[in-house]
């Protein structure tokens, strides 16, 4: 499975709860994203494992290379400040 390294990518599920407050964020800030839903698609449960160094949900890939595993939404809302992404 190769990441978009251009977009924001979301690993998650949709039962997930700080998934969905994770994607509110971004969806708040008008930012896009591509959504990996590990329910449907099973095999990248093992690169958002990679990337988080452990089972958690949301992993969320940057495009300048760095990752965040379960952010709050200060965290998250500030890497999209740093990216010049935030409303």
């Amino acid at each position: 499975m190769q990441l978009n390294e251009k977009n924001i990518t979301m690993f998650g599920t949709t039962t997930c709860a700080d998934c969905n407050r994770s994607k509110k964020v971004l969806n708040d800030n008008g930012v896009s994203f591509d959504f990996i839903d590990l329910e449907e698609v099973t095999e990248a449960a093992a690169v958002a494992e990679k990337l988080a160094g452990r089972k958690s949900t949301p992993v969320i890939s940057f495009p300048d290379g760095t990752v965040q595993v379960e952010p709050t939404d200060a965290d998250l809302s500030a890497k999209l400040a740093e990216l010049g992404l935030a409303k």
